[in-house]
């Protein structure tokens, strides 16, 4: 079997593509699989990294008004075409398979036309721009949201909920292994704090009166990473208001978190932005969580996402132009006093939990392939 998988741009497009290829992989060999993204976009470095093909296409996002980028980009995405053309002439896949990014477009189409299966991953309650186009040309498109089969109008009799994929680590990784990892005390409840890879400037200012809180406490313990930019200043700030950092006994402050699927399974509490794969990772781990959604993400999609786990009793949800260092105090007080609450907030998240997200899509994958012979 041939598949092409094609995502791009962000770790959130990449990592989902990365688990489903795997999947597949464990299901049915032999299995040829072969990556498409543009050489500019994260994906030109993960990929070759875990162990898969990788082809480039040019590509660039379309803005939401008229420039000379506009035209740039209508030139770019006919050459995507033209290599894409290319790509699937040379490698003749079986299926392919796009979750997300402009880099999906010209491969998805040119597949389409062609009349080979295809299929697209939409990981948010809102569907982007491209999916809602790409899905009347596809043959399936995977839901990471019961909420977003709606939004696919017409399309929607080709929509299966999957739930979004993650990686086994996040699954498998236990709570003992993540204590030792990060050098963590096991008889105390660990609030978790990250804004994605790059950071959160809002999350991590907020934190430092959180941790000016918490600092010494024999109960709680925090583990908050900053993102590499913004390390320097939020530790600077931390130690400005007097609090020294190592003697605290309960503050752990880290600019990125190689090993996050050990400190998951170490948490009890998290505060997070609300990306879909993030919010994917903390159902199935079942961790309950305040949610702070990026305000700036497309059509808002972030805070769709954060209200169905709020509204399922999962987590909180504080917009970002109303957070501050005392809202985010008060809310994780609420939550880590009362281990009745944190616990039914514990089982809620873990109900929307779908683990199983990578194989539910692989196998539909294989099927629909394998209809085309």
């Amino acid at each position: 079997m041939r598949i092409i998988i094609s995502g791009g741009g962000t770790g959130g497009h990449i990592y989902p593509a990365i688990t489903i290829a795997k999947a597949i992989a464990a299901i049915i060999q032999p299995c040829e699989i072969l990556f498409v993204g543009t050489r500019q976009g994260l994906e030109a470095d993960i990929v070759p990294k875990e162990g898969f093909a990788f082809a480039a296409v040019d590509g660039q996002g379309f803005e939401r008004r008229l420039s000379w980028d506009t035209v740039r980009t209508v030139y770019k995405t006919l050459a995507g075409l033209g290599q894409s053309l290319g790509i699937i002439r040379r490698f003749k896949p079986d299926i392919v398979i796009g979750t997300g990014g402009y880099v999906c477009g010209p491969i998805l189409l040119t597949a389409a036309f062609m009349g080979i299966p295809a299929m697209i991953q939409e990981q948010n309650v809102i569907p982007g721009v491209t999916n809602k186009i790409l899905a009347r040309l596809v043959n399936k498109v995977a839901a990471g949201y019961p909420e977003a089969v709606k939004y696919f109008g017409g399309q929607a009799d080709k929509v299966f909920v999957s739930g979004n994929p993650i990686r086994q680590e996040v699954i498998l990784a236990t709570r003992e292994e993540g204590i030792k990892a990060l050098g963590l005390d096991s008889g105390k409840l660990t609030v978790l704090a990250a804004g994605g890879s790059r950071g959160a400037r809002s999350i991590n200012q907020a934190m430092v009166e959180v941790h000016r809180h918490f600092a010494g406490r024999p109960d709680v313990q925090i583990l908050h990473a900053t993102g590499q930019s913004e390390y320097n200043n939020i530790v600077a700030l931390i130690r400005s208001s007097g609090i020294d950092i190592e003697k605290t006994g309960n503050i752990i402050i880290k600019p990125y978190l190689y090993n996050m699927p050990q400190a998951l399974a170490a948490s009890d509490v998290a505060v997070f932005r609300a990306g879909a794969v993030g919010l994917a990772e903390l159902t199935a781990r079942g961790i309950p969580a305040i949610l702070i959604p990026y305000p700036y993400a497309a059509e808002n999609h972030q805070e769709f996402n954060a209200r169905v786990l709020a509204e399922n009793g999962a987590a909180v949800v504080i917009r970002d132009d109303e957070l501050t260092g005392s809202r985010l105090v008060v809310e994780l007080e609420k939550l880590l006093s009362n281990r009745q609450e944190l616990e039914q907030m514990a089982q809620a998240s873990k109900s929307l939990g779908r683990p199983d997200a990578a194989a539910v899509i692989a196998r539909v994958a294989i099927d629909l392939a394998g209809s085309s012979d």
